[in-house]
């Protein structure tokens, strides 16, 4: 470096330090600069400024409004959260400001498990908005802050209340969501209306966006069951209801317009209703393994925008239990969202148990009693099948040691010939071989239905009998560490007295029917065993229904046991056997037939 370029440097430095010093701001500078910094900290944080800076504090709300102004809905960007709650007999509505959304919802009257307040979510478990773009700027309404237009109370029949939350974009534009609650109700009505944003909002395919997601928090004691019984369900505006998967994550795109939407949870739902319809529906839930979470669910759908001026959507969310006769009178379909079985089985449990079980609960006799007296009832329906059935084997029985001697006669190898010897005995006795087992068959239905019906029984949910303390779930008087390979961490004893009286029944049904020592003989005794372990995680409820049609069935076949006189049977079977026989087959015996004939002939075909 020669002479000259040192003697820039240092020129350049000097000016520069100098310049530095005579142009540093005064400490008044400072602090007034300090106070406006601080003042427009203080408003957008929300901050109240309690000292007397008027002046200054005027001017920082002006330069924060001038750079929040900037921004597409930049102004409600920022904010305090503030919470209003509507409430009636039924529901109480807590409604946040952030988002204008639902923030939490309790049910009056019902408890967790725990014997905590019932609140169906709260806090950020539910999220609830509309997203779209503007110039510059994406738009999610979840995050922004409403201001509340105060409430207001009308009359319509009865009392209802209404609030509603206003989203600024300037004083002519604007998105209004209006919440009205009724009285002895359990929906909270919104109508969502958008004002003079049709030449800012830049929508795809004409529609805006709507974002629902709720996370569902642990109200049973059972969280597995609960978390197997918990799925979204829809309807579409065609009528028919459908829903994704109960025990495992699904997401489904709906291509048909959607009615209405329910996040179901075991006994409760929150069912979301469109009057104009959700398209391209997206479906997502997810099952959480973690504690005291069931499953999340998340729905996106496109709202139709018309681009006019003003644009309002109506929504109705039900906020209430699964319970058969409610949703019932809630209409649209609601009833659906409970699982009554499939086939046979749904038809018995809408039309026949659901009819009595409402009938007796008219009562209002403990529901242990109630479960006693319908267990009566249909076992008195069914006697005259049971005791058909109970004839049907006595004949078997005093027919068996014939069916020996032909056995003994032909010898097994050749079936087809023992075949057609002991349909000859049959049908010269007139006995049926399948008598006995139709009946039972009949009744099998309704032994399944209950199987729906009692877990998805909503009025159990809370009721005490005997020892059990909640009938929805299982009694478990005795608990251990949980076993990995079955999966078991308790004994539910009144699934314990069933097993115990379905094998005693098994039992006398061996005793007392003569059967032959062979391997169905002792199916009887492995299959109440392995329904104990199916059964035990199941609901007192049911377990109880099925004890004591268990110990009826016992009784039932001693009293009749004690009215079938075996030597009058087989006098009448043989009295019947002396007789000229009529050529006249029963349906029964002519498939028979026709079966051994075919058998036969595929035989000399292959020969």
């Amino acid at each position: 470096m020669d002479r000259n370029n040192l003697i820039g440097f240092i020129l350049i430095f000097a000016i520069l330090g100098g310049s530095f010093y005579l142009m540093k701001p005064s400490q008044e500078e400072i602090k007034k600069e300090q106070q406006l910094q601080d003042s427009i900290k203080r408003v957008k944080e929300g901050v109240v400024v309690t000292k007397d800076t008027t002046k200054i504090t005027s001017a920082a709300q002006t330069v924060a409004d001038s750079v929040l102004a900037k921004q597409p809905f930049g102004v409600a960007s920022q904010g305090t959260e503030q919470a209003i709650t509507l409430e009636n007999e039924r529901i109480a509505v807590t409604l946040s400001n952030k988002g204008g959304r639902v923030k939490s919802v309790e049910l009056k009257g019902e408890k967790n498990y725990d014997d905590s307040k019932l609140i169906l979510f709260d806090g950020d478990n539910n999220r609830f908005g509309l997203e779209f773009n503007v110039p510059g700027k994406a738009v999610k309404t979840n995050d922004l802050y409403f201001q509340a237009q105060g409430t207001s109370f009308s009359v319509t029949g009865e009392d209802s209340k209404s609030v509603t939350m206003r989203l600024s974009y300037s004083a002519d534009q604007y998105i209004d969501y209006i919440y009205t609650l009724a009285g002895n109700d359990y929906n909270l009505k919104l109508d969502v209306r958008t004002v003079g944003l049709n030449d800012l909002i830049d929508v795809k395919n004409k529609s805006l966006l709507l974002n629902w997601e709720t996370t569902l928090t642990q109200k049973e004691r059972n969280v597995k069951s609960e978390r197997e019984k918990s799925a979204i369900f829809y309807k579409d505006v065609e009528g028919e209801v459908d829903h994704l998967s109960e025990t495992s994550d699904e997401k489904e795109t709906i291509e048909k317009k959607l009615n209405w939407i329910a996040y179901k949870q075991h006994f409760f739902s929150t069912v979301l209703t469109s009057k104009e319809g959700l398209s391209n529906a997206t479906l997502n839930s997810v099952l959480i393994n973690e504690q005291g979470i069931v499953k999340t669910y998340q729905t996106t759908a496109d709202l139709a925008y018309s681009g006019q001026k003003e644009n309002q959507y109506e929504f109705s969310f039900f906020f209430g239990p699964n319970k058969y006769k409610t949703l019932k009178a809630e209409g649209n379909g609601f009833d659906k969202i409970i699982n009554m079985g499939w086939g046979p089985m749904g038809w018995i449990n809408k039309f026949i148990t659901v009819p009595i079980f409402d009938f007796l609960d008219g009562f209002h006799m403990g529901y242990g009693i109630v479960i006693l007296i319908l267990t009566l009832f249909l076992k008195f329906i069914m006697f005259p099948l049971t005791f058909k059935s109970y004839q049907s084997m006595a004949k078997m029985r005093v027919l068996k040691p014939q069916l020996d001697e032909i056995k003994e006669k032909v010898g097994e190898d050749n079936p087809m010939l023992l075949q057609q010897e002991q349909m000859k005995l049959y049908k010269q006795a007139g006995v049926n071989p399948l008598g006995g087992c139709l009946p039972l068959l009949l009744q099998m239905p309704f032994t399944l239905a209950f199987f729906f019906f009692f877990p998805n029984l909503f009025e159990l949910r809370g009721e005490s009998f005997l020892w059990i303390k909640d009938l929805s779930t299982y009694d478990a008087p005795i608990t251990f560490a949980n076993i990995p390979l079955i999966n078991v961490d308790h004994i539910s004893l009144m699934c314990v007295l069933m097993t115990l009286t379905t094998l005693l029944t098994t039992w006398y049904n061996n005793a007392t029917s003569g059967a032959a020592n062979n391997q169905m003989k002792y199916i009887g005794y492995i299959m109440p065993l392995v329904f104990f372990f199916v059964l035990n995680s199941f609901p007192a409820g049911l377990n109880y229904y099925y004890f004591l049609s268990a110990v009826l069935t016992f009784l039932t076949q001693v009293i009749i046991r004690q009215f079938v006189d075996d030597n009058k049977i087989l006098a009448k079977i043989e009295e019947k056997k002396s007789k000229p026989q009529v050529d006249k087959k029963s349906s029964f015996q002519k498939k028979m037939e026709d079966m051994m004939r075919a058998q036969q002939a595929n035989q000399q075909k292959k020969k």
